[in-house]
């Protein structure tokens, strides 16, 4: 860097000396650190508006005292050992001294950790394979929207989103979702949607429903927000429609939390005749139910059941997905589909933390659902995790003729498998991840973790080609004592 902001207190001392002094300072206050460069003399002489030769003066007096040093050909420098350590003040004596006691009322969320990005073999369940995007396509529409951007779109207002991406989001639900009558929200992903959701539908002390396996992020979320939650029951079918009235009987149900076509984490898809139940209990005690469709478009054997919320004639299911999984996590693009009046609350709400969302990467995503390029992207993709599911599960077979006690459902569709294993799946994952290996375990999915027996790991055969698949597995159980 070559600014550097200098504190030079007004004196009758010769400036040379006063420049000098400020630089000591921040040397000791650590704004400077040793080995660091200064700007040179031309260029400090510049922004302090003084002569070079005063900037000379002030360095030479420096050098003199031990503070800085002048390396031939490189410049000045702050010396490595400094004369006084004792009176420099570190970050840690800082902090040791007259420390802010910070009243924190939010921020104690216990969000899972992302031990998978360290990881050799990643089988995350929700990792979609960022290699197989085509980045080198998708360019091509970024850079179209900044060579004729919607200039007055680009400027405050209109904060529910940029109206083609919106339209591209409309036709897309309509014809592959079967999904009408919503008004879409653009959000940075579906944890904004979530947090939204439960800063406008939830206060302190209200009751939440969620599947008694599931997603801690969003009940984390919902917790922030003062809620609890309340653990439905589930079977081999999905979750339990007769328990979950019978806590609408003994709660106020506040909200409904349900992934129903591929349940995180079991992969279950929640049949018709249930959703028709769940939907009649949410009717009858007024309980909006939250629909988190977050990959609705992986699914191989048939056609995927239409979500909930493309048949809700009293308006109460909030549908939420994104792009992180066709396209990747960082992209941070998802929509809510919802009532007009939630709608409309949601957008008033979000005002506070964002004046606008991403215009942007929405316009990009527009042009490029627009031209086709999306639905080749998700034919790919489709095809190559179908190969991956086909592919673990011919490994799993093999596994299982070479002794390895397993149990599992082929998924119709989704990202992950669901494993039954014989031991504890929590110390299986901790060898695998000791190898390299990150897997997920039953453990880590309950609402109450007494409920955990640790039989089951979650494989995600999304993210790695058939090659790594094979490898992983190897190396999870190749070895162990399952």
């Amino acid at each position: 860097m070559k600014q550097l902001s200098l504190d030079i207190q007004p004196s009758k001392q010769a400036m040379y000396l006063r420049i000098s002094r400020a630089i000591r300072k921040a040397i000791k206050a650590n704004h400077l650190q040793p080995d660091e460069q200064l700007p040179s003399a031309r260029v400090l002489a510049e922004q302090l508006s003084v002569n070079r030769h005063t900037i000379m003066a002030a360095y030479q007096e420096l050098i003199a005292e031990g503070w800085l040093e002048s390396r031939q050909r490189k410049g000045y420098f702050v010396m490595s050992s400094l004369p006084v350590e004792t009176s420099i003040t570190t970050p840690s004596t800082q902090q040791a001294k007259n420390r802010f006691d910070w009243r924190l009322i939010r921020g104690a969320a216990k969000m899972p950790e992302r031990a998978s990005i360290g990881s050799e073999y990643n089988f995350s369940g929700g990792c979609p394979d960022i290699a197989l995007f085509g980045f080198k396509s998708f360019g091509g529409y970024l850079s179209d929207t900044m060579n004729r951007p919607d200039i007055k779109a680009l400027n405050y207002g209109n904060n529910g989103g940029f109206a083609p991406f919106i339209e591209q989001v409309e036709i897309y639900l309509r014809r592959v979702r079967s999904l009408t009558g919503k008004k879409i929200i653009a959000v940075n992903g579906s944890q904004e949607a979530l947090f939204l959701l439960s800063q406008v539908l939830l206060q302190p002390g209200d009751k939440v429903a969620v599947e008694k396996l599931g997603y801690i992020p969003a009940w984390e979320t919902f917790r922030n927000s003062g809620a609890e939650l309340v653990g439905i029951n589930q079977d081999a079918s999905g979750i339990d429609p007769s328990h979950l009235e019978a806590m609408a009987k003994k709660h106020q149900l506040r909200l409904i939390y349900l992934t129903p076509l591929h349940q995180y984490p079991t992969t279950v898809t929640l049949p018709v005749s249930r959703r028709l139940q769940i939907y009649k209990i949410a009717a009858k005690y007024n309980i909006p139910i939250i629909e988190d469709d977050y990959d609705h478009e992986f699914h191989y054997r048939c056609q995927p059941l239409a979500p909930m919320a493309a048949d809700d004639p009293s308006g109460l299911v909030i549908y939420l997905s994104t792009f992180s999984k066709i396209m990747f996590p960082g992209i941070r693009m998802g929509f809510i589909a919802a009532d007009e009046a939630l709608a409309n609350a949601l957008v008033r709400h979000r005002t506070l933390t964002n004046h606008k969302p991403n215009v942007v990467i929405q316009d990009a995503i527009a042009r490029w659902m627009a031209d086709g390029a999306f639905e080749r992207q998700l034919r790919k993709l489709t095809r190559s995790y179908e190969k991956r599911r086909d592919h673990m599960v011919s490994l799993l077979i093999d596994l299982q003729n070479r002794g390895v006690e397993l149990e599992y459902n082929v998924p119709d569709g989704g990202m992950a498998m669901w494993i039954k294993v014989t031991g504890d799946a929590a110390l299986l994952a901790k060898q695998a991840l000791a190898r390299g290996v990150f897997i997920q375990s039953e453990n880590e999915f309950h609402l109450d973790i007494n409920d955990s027996e640790n039989r089951y790991i979650r494989l995600g055969f999304a993210g790695m080609d058939e090659v790594r698949i094979g490898e992983g597995l190897s190396l999870i159980f190749g070895s162990s004592n399952i």
